[in-house]
């Protein structure tokens, strides 16, 4: 499978029968180079509402008419906007043509600002999600801290790639993440959710370094880059 990073949280995993889209933050993404228009997807994965990480959805799922996971409540949000969504719930797992999801936990805020209205929606639980697709099993942590039942996943799944925030001030940063990245097991971990803003600034090749000494493969992906796992 081909695994693209389009900045901040976004990733684009493009499977034997499937293209699946996480947190579509393009427009206003100061480090984003694919534009909404230009994206091609069957399903996206919403680890919450935060302006961030739902971005672009609803343009770009009905423009596809792609299915859009994520919690029940944004789901239904999501529904009333025109959108084919599937709401989950924190541990659940749903059975798609591509393979399984299942819903984690995230330490982390999920309501949707409307700044207009100086209003606030909540949307249920964060969340991430391990995506078992092409016999391979993905960890996207989505906004989160470090806390202790990341260790369960390691248990549950063998993790082949993690995707990691270590932007600090609203998600763990680097010292934590180097230790979420022992508790999950992962073989290889990404970075993400760092440098998009002055406040979330870091070194990512700083942290793949950190890795190395525990033995653990890290890759800086720069934006628009690509893997193949």
């Amino acid at each position: 499978m081909k695994i693209t990073f389009h900045g901040h949280s976004c990733f684009l995993i493009e499977s034997n029968q499937t293209r699946i889209l996480i947190d579509p933050f393009l427009s206003g993404n100061p480090t984003a180079i694919l534009q909404p228009d230009q994206v091609n997807v069957d399903v996206i994965l919403l680890t919450h509402a935060h302006n961030d990480h739902l971005g672009d959805t609803v343009e770009i799922a009905k423009r596809n008419k792609a299915q859009v996971i994520a919690s029940h409540e944004l789901a239904n949000w999501l529904s009333w906007q025109g959108v084919e969504a599937h709401g989950m719930s924190i541990g659940g797992k749903y059975s798609t043509n591509f393979g399984q999801v299942q819903m984690t936990p995230a330490f982390h805020g999920n309501g949707y600002i409307d700044e207009e209205k100086k209003e606030i929606i909540y949307m249920g639980m964060p969340a991430g999600f391990v995506i078992q697709v092409d016999g391979k099993n993905l960890y996207h942590a989505g906004d989160t801290s470090l806390f202790s039942d990341m260790q369960l996943i390691k248990r549950k799944y063998e993790i082949d790639l993690a995707f990691l925030p270590i932007g600090d001030n609203f998600t763990m940063g680097p010292d934590d993440a180097v230790l979420a990245a022992e508790w999950v097991g992962a073989k290889q971990v990404i970075p993400m959710h760092y440098n998009t803003f002055p406040l979330i600034e870091q070194d990512p090749h700083a942290f793949v370094e950190r890795l190395a000494e525990k033995n653990i493969q890290g890759i800086v992906l720069e934006v628009g880059k690509s893997i193949n796992l």
